[in-house]
């Protein structure tokens, strides 16, 4: 992973690692609060030897100095219940209360270093400076040259110990800095493992990653609101419908290689768009001065006519039955140059419909009255159907959501494509501004199923005109 991809990752789920670090934080300081604090106060002192007395009471010549061993014998003793007693006794403290005091001694001289802890610093104090004196008081019991010589120790304080003003432990400042560095690496060590786990389309990036094909248009989110399917006529200047015209334009200029003017639309799996996409994109055509057929190639799950508010219990299929002519079914949008063919009634073999001669010949019928034809096909990875419907037209665009449509769904897809010499003309990103929208359903795809709307279906306000002459389409 680049450093700029890493940067990417941070970006998109900054949300995260600003929750880990938010949560690493709270719990440090809680825990910090809740920490007894710790106060330490440190006492020096020197120990020395003090000459015995003669008969007379004057001082004896004979000295002995207290040696290097003597001074760690002290200092182990200093934990030991032959000091800890008599110094709970000086301190007032009840037989068995604990009493934390530790000494090192000094390199160089006989200097220890008396350290005492306390949650309470004015006794942390206090037993630091008692210390001293009654370990002097035992340490004749330990040095055996000391107490034949009749010698005393004498402790006298080089600096005392001052009533300590903050805490050693816990240290807040420390505590807060450490959760933060903390926080940071548990926050990001979770977006990169998220990001490595994460098996949805989140943008364009993840499908170039997956197919060299362009993006022909990114797609904005469209919240649940009545009329919401047909943006180009309910919000007709809103960030979707600009997206839809961009697509449309982007459309037309593939078209001009491929020079088909037909498209199937279709997706990965089902609860991806691909039906709103393509009713607002014949809609977009329509209003170029293009007369345009919208046809319904879902004979499983067929929802552009109840999207669209039109009768769809006859169509497509009607026609392949050999019960009604084109003119006869085909819906006129409004007063545009927007027709829809329906599918009509689910028949219990769409493959075999969509390919046969019938539906070929009809086909090509339809091309010679229609400038562009759009067909809204049944997702790939479930049905053959796409495939069958390709073959009709002269080219295919893919409709991806993001954050919904999986990278194994869409890579099996395209491979199913690849294996039959499909080639997909371009990507539409659906739902690019992230997150699933509530008004997208779910639901099985197969026989006798009515589509789930991706929202909430228009008013019925298409006209159906029973009769349309299909001319040739102008020059």
């Amino acid at each position: 992973m680049t450093f700029r991809e890493f940067l990417s990752v941070l970006r998109a789920r900054w949300r995260l690692v600003a929750a880990s670090l938010l949560v690493v934080l709270a719990g440090t300081a809680l825990s910090t609060m809740a920490t007894t604090p710790v106060y330490e106060a440190v006492a020096k002192v020197y120990l020395s030897t003090q000459k015995p007395a003669t008969a007379k009471g004057d001082q004896s010549d004979y000295a002995v100095s207290i040696t290097r061993q003597d001074l760690n014998t002290f200092v182990e003793v200093l934990t030991s219940e032959t000091v800890l007693v008599p110094l709970r006794q000086r301190l007032g403290l009840p037989p068995g209360a604990g009493v934390d005091v530790s000494a090192t001694i000094s390199e160089l001289t006989n200097v220890l270093e008396i350290r005492a802890t306390s949650s309470n610093p004015e006794q942390a104090a206090l037993i630091a400076n008692t210390a001293g004196p009654v370990l002097a008081e035992a340490a004749q019991q330990f040095s055996p040259l000391l107490a034949n010589s009749g010698q005393a120790v004498e402790s006298k304080a080089i600096s005392a110990a001052v009533v300590p003003g903050s805490p050693k432990s816990p240290n807040a400042k420390r505590n807060l800095a450490l959760g933060l560095l903390a926080g940071l690496a548990a926050g990001i060590g979770l977006a990169l493992l998220r990001h490595v786990s994460d098996t949805k389309i989140r943008g364009e990036d993840d499908v170039k990653k997956l197919s060299d094909r362009p993006i022909l248009g990114t797609l904005p989110l469209v919240r649940n609101t009545p009329g919401s399917v047909l943006s180009l006529e309910t919000a007709p200047h809103s960030h979707h419908a600009e997206a839809i015209r961009r697509l449309r334009t982007n459309l037309l200029f593939v078209d001009v290689t491929t020079q088909g003017h037909s498209f199937v639309v279709t997706s990965s799996n089902p609860g991806e768009g691909k039906t709103t996409t393509t009713v607002n994109l014949a809609l977009a055509m329509a209003d170029a001065g293009s007369r345009v057929l919208l046809l319904d190639g879902d004979l499983r799950n067929p929802s552009v006519a109840k999207s669209m508010g039109l009768e769809g219990s006859v169509g497509l299929t009607t026609i392949l039955l050999g019960r009604a002519e084109p003119g006869d079914v085909i819906q006129q949008w409004r007063d545009t140059s927007l027709y829809v063919l329906a599918a009509g009634q689910i028949p219990p073999n769409p493959s075999e419909l969509l390919g046969s001669e019938a539906m070929s010949q009809l086909f090509q019928k339809l091309s010679q009255d229609f400038d562009f034809i759009l067909v809204d096909s049944p997702p790939i990875n479930p049905v053959i159907d796409a495939v069958l419907l390709n073959r009709l037209t002269r080219g295919l665009v893919m409709v991806v959501a993001a954050d919904r449509t999986r990278r194994k769904d869409l890579e099996n897809a395209l491979h199913a494509l690849d294996t039959v010499d499909v080639a997909v003309s371009g990507f539409a990103l659906n739902l690019a501004t992230g997150g699933a929208d509530s008004s997208y359903k779910y639901g099985t795809y197969g026989y006798g199923q009515t589509a789930a709307l991706h929202t909430q279906p228009v008013s019925r306000r298409g006209t159906r005109k029973s009769s349309i002459r299909l001319g040739r389409k102008s020059a």
